[in-house]
């Protein structure tokens, strides 16, 4: 009985886990689902106007108190690749 009931604890552990894993990852692929047009947006300005306001950047055109890590040289870049490599794995 003893073996009995410590299984059951953890099958609860792990099925408290499972559940909470699963929740997230829920609220994750909604809000995901739901940014396509961000991604869409941002794929764009990288192959349109992202060069133009980099060198805008360059000269010191921009404020300093402006935030700017969307003009880093590889920010953008590295975070559409990262999308792209996650839609593969998960077969998107």
């Amino acid at each position: 009985m003893k073996e009995t009931v410590k299984r059951v604890r953890r099958m609860e552990a792990l099925f408290d886990e499972a559940s909470s894993i699963l929740k997230d990852l829920e609220k994750s692929a909604d809000r995901y689902e739901a940014s396509a047009e961000t991604f869409r947006a941002l794929a764009e300005y990288l192959s349109g106007d992202w060069r133009e306001d980099y060198e805008a950047d360059e000269r010191g055109e921009i404020p300093p108190r402006v935030k700017r890590g969307v003009l880093s040289q590889d920010g953008l870049y590295d975070l559409l690749e990262k999308e792209k490599e996650l839609k593969e794995r998960l077969g998107l």
